[in-house]
This record gives structure tokens, sequence and C-alpha cells, in this order.
């Protein structure tokens, strides 16, 4: 494995990544890297979001700025306002130690005038969506004739949502002797078209196979009844408690049946779609970032561009009409080297669908089991515990309340407590499975076996039992009062 200073990355930049705590660079960057920092060299990279491409492109790029001309000397087309705010933030990171470079983030919903006035000050990098550049090229004030390096982020995205008029109009523009460099997940006969058109013996890198979905993402299908697949939904993720994820639909209207059902429910969900206004976007988008909502229901053209990271699970609440999606979708998940879930909620007539989409993926769909009502509330029952285990008790901020509260408590048994604490935070899972019936399976759906090694990791995680070794103390009573002052200052 290279380092960064192997790659011919400057001592600026390398002490600003390293910082950040880049250690080595990944496959995309050592690829991609040194053949940028030449000249006249084209690259089609194919790879996953999540994959390191931004610093494959940005370390090259900021390299080759010369700070003492304020002109545009680099373009960056991507397909959302959320993907090009990341990027131009990941770019300023890098460049810390690089005096007087300037990014400038050129895209829709925001005051056209400031960033004209921001232009007119000088930019060395602009990272611009294309309808908010073509929107400036045509009041002409901005000019794309000093560009030298061009890259295309999520082109596969750009072209899917509408933007091959704008990028046709905007390449134009650009002068011919430049670097450009194409990122795609997926090699479509559209890519390879704006390849043959705007790029010159372009060197083609692939991390992974072509249309492959992330190696480190795990594909599960749910087969059921189209009338069961919201309770089937519900299930599974009452089955996952920490889950962190989003849950793809077809429609606009669908996607706000689903988030309202869920919200009304008492799930941490909320929705994002084409309908919502850009201020309510991004409220939605910052409450998911930090973590404040567990599940974002979205569709594919709301999501796209969007770069969160640590998300456990992609929930496809049915399957896409295209595989390219659903390759985007899933690759959401299982970035940076860690492991995700992708699911695909389906009905029967959804299975040659699902088999089209494993061939281009290379990988097959595990059958899942759905939920039983006892897993789920032992499953709930199990992550009480846990967050009960993980409190961390502040002594000062309780100790002027714990002598009324033990006297209220004294006539309780440590087993009366542990149950009552429990029962507070379970009691809407218990109540709720309480004799329902399970979800029926069509008859001749996907057989659902799981291994017999997961098999065995399931009944290892519910025959975890409850602390009975903590005794009635007042290291107890404290856990469970700083519990609730922590749901309180939530």
């Amino acid at each position: 494995m290279k380092t960064f200073e192997e790659l011919g990355v400057s001592p600026e930049i390398r002490k600003a990544i390293e910082e950040m705590g880049y250690e080595n660079p990944m496959p995309v960057q050592e690829e991609v890297i040194p053949y940028l920092l030449g000249d006249n060299n084209d690259v089609v990279a194919l790879a996953q979001t999540g994959t390191g491409k931004t610093a494959a492109f940005g370390l090259p790029l900021l390299q080759q700025v010369d700070v003492n001309k304020r002109i545009p000397q680099s373009l960056i087309l991507c397909p959302t306002r959320e993907l090009c705010l990341q990027i131009a933030g990941d770019l300023n990171d890098y460049s810390k130690y690089i005096n007087g470079l300037k990014v400038l983030p050129v895209y829709g919903g925001s005051s056209i005038d400031s960033q004209i006035r921001s232009l007119k000050r000088g930019v060395h990098i602009i990272v611009a969506t294309p309808g908010r550049l073509l929107d400036l090229m045509e009041r002409k004030t901005v000019s794309l004739s000093t560009i030298r390096n061009v890259v295309m982020d999520e082109a596969d995205e750009m072209l899917n949502m509408g933007f091959t008029d704008s990028i046709n109009a905007i390449l134009a523009d650009v002068p011919q002797e430049r670097n450009t460099l194409l990122f795609s997940a997926t090699m479509s006969p559209e890519i390879a078209r704006i390849s043959k058109n705007y790029l010159r013996n372009a060197k083609e890198i692939t991390i992974g196979r072509k249309n492959e979905s992330t190696s480190n993402v795990k594909h599960v299908v749910y087969t059921v009844h189209a009338k069961d697949k919201y309770e089937a939904l519900k299930r599974i993720v009452d089955y996952y408690p920490q889950i962190y994820g989003i849950i793809f639909c077809r429609t606009r209207k669908e996607t706000q049946e689903i988030a309202d059902k869920l919200m009304q429910e008492g799930y941490n969900a909320d929705s994002l779609h084409g309908e919502l206004s850009q201020a309510q976007r991004d409220a939605v988008m910052q409450k998911f970032r930090i973590r404040n909502l567990q599940l974002l229901v979205a569709t594919d053209v709301a999501a796209r561009g969007l770069d969160v990271d640590d998300l456990t699970h992609v929930i496809n609440y049915g399957l896409p009409d295209d595989t390219e999606s659903y390759t985007h979708r899933s690759g959401r998940t299982g970035r940076a080297g860690k492991t995700g879930t992708s699911i695909a909620i389906i009905n029967l007539r959804e299975k040659g669908k699902m088999r089209e989409i494993e061939r281009i993926i290379g990988k097959k769909f595990i059958a899942g089991e759905m939920p039983t009502a006892s897993g789920i509330c032992q499953k709930q029952l199990i992550k009480v515990i846990d967050d009960l285990e993980k409190v961390k008790v502040n002594e000062d901020d309780i100790a002027d309340f714990m002598p009324e509260i033990y006297r209220k408590l004294e006539w309780l048994s440590k087993e009366d407590l542990i149950k009552r604490m429990v029962s507070h935070e379970f009691n809407r899972f218990s109540e709720y499975y309480r004799g329902r019936a399970e979800i029926e399976q069509p008859s001749d759906s996907v057989n659902a076996e799981i291994g017999m090694a997961e098999k065995g990791m399931l009944k290892r995680e519910t025959e975890k039992v409850l602390p009975v070794s903590l005794v009635y103390s007042s290291t107890w009573v404290k856990l469970i009062i700083s519990s609730l002052t922590n749901l309180s200052a939530y």
C-alpha cells in the first residue's frame, strides 16, 4: 500500500488530511491521484459513493491551483445542492494550509446575487449543480474559459435527473485542452456516450466490478402480499431497534403517506421528496445527519446526492424500475469499509425484477424470515436493558433530588423497580404485538431460510437476560434517574 507522499500529494495538503485522520490512500485514491496530477489525462472512474472519491479528485485539483491567479481553474459538477455543499466543505478542509485558496459552491435554492458577488471577487474552484451554473452562464456572470480541470461527480445521477442538455451546454464552453474526470457508480449507455463525446483516450478505473453493488452490503428480500407491505415494514424496523436508515418509496404521494403513518405511530421518521421547499428539505436533512431522525422516507430523486455516513440499513419499499436506481440505493450503506444491509420488501409480481437485479449486481438476495411478534419484543427488551447499562450517572446533577426519590421508592423491591423501569420503555411494543397474527407469506415466495450460523447468532442474542446482579441500591436507583434525566434533556 502506497502513502499519500508516494502518490505525489503536497506537504500542505498532507498535513491537513492527516489531521482529519487520513492515514493511507483508499483504492480509488491510489488509482486516480497520480493520474490527475499529470496533464491531458482523462478518466472514467466507476466507484460507489463512500469509496473516498471526493479526495481522489479533490486533492489533485487543489494541488494544481495557482493561488496567485484569482480565476476559475477547476469545475466540479454534481447533481444536488447537498452534494455540492459537501464537496465544497471537504475541499476547504483539505486546503486548510493553502493560504488564499477559494472554493465556491454554486447551487439553486440560494441567493444567486451572493454567488455572483463571490464570483466577481475571484475564485479558484467552482463546485456547481448544472442548472444554477447554466443560469450564471446565461447571465454572463461566470466565464469558464480558464478552466483546466472538469469533474463530473455522480454523472449517472445527473443524467437520470435530466441534466444532459445542461451538461452539454456547459462542456461546450470549457476549453478543449483540459483534464476531464467522470465519476459514476455504473457504466450505463448514456455514460459511455458522454465519455466518447467529451473525453479523449480516457483511462477507465473500476473499483470493484462494473455495476456491482458494494461488497460490504448484504442484500435481503422479504416477500409478502401487497396488502401486508406496511405491516412488514414496521416489523422489520421494530426488529432492528438501532436502525439508522433510508426507506425508499416510488412516488411522492407514497413517500408522504408512509412517513405520516410512521410518525403517527411514534416512529422517529420524516419525509424527503420533491414537493417540499428547499428550506423544509434542509431542515429534514439536518435532523437526519445529526441523528435526531432514525428513519428518512424518501423518493429516489430527493435522495440523490445525499452523503450520510454510517447508515445501517436501506429499505426498498418495493423495487425501483431500473437496476441502476437499486445500485444507488444500496450503495448508501456499507460505506468506508463498514457493513450495511439493503432490504427489499416485495410481492410476487416483483420477483422477476429481483432476479434481474441479482444478475446485474452479481449477488444473490438472502431470503429474510419475517420477524415474529415474540422476536421483536425480545429485541426491544434487550435494547432497553442495553441503553440502561450505558447510562452515564452524573452525581452532581441528581444529588439534590435523590433523598426524596429514595423515600418515594423505598417500598419497592429490586425486582419491582426493574420491572417498572423496563415496562415504562417497553409497553408500547408489548401491547401492540400482544395477540397479533403473524404475517402470512405467499405460498410460492422465495424460500425463507436463514443459515445455521445466523440462527445460532440469533439464539445467543435472545438468551441475554436481565442484569439481576444489579442490587436494589443507590447505584441502581441513580441509573434509573439518570436515564430519565437524559431523556428529559433530549
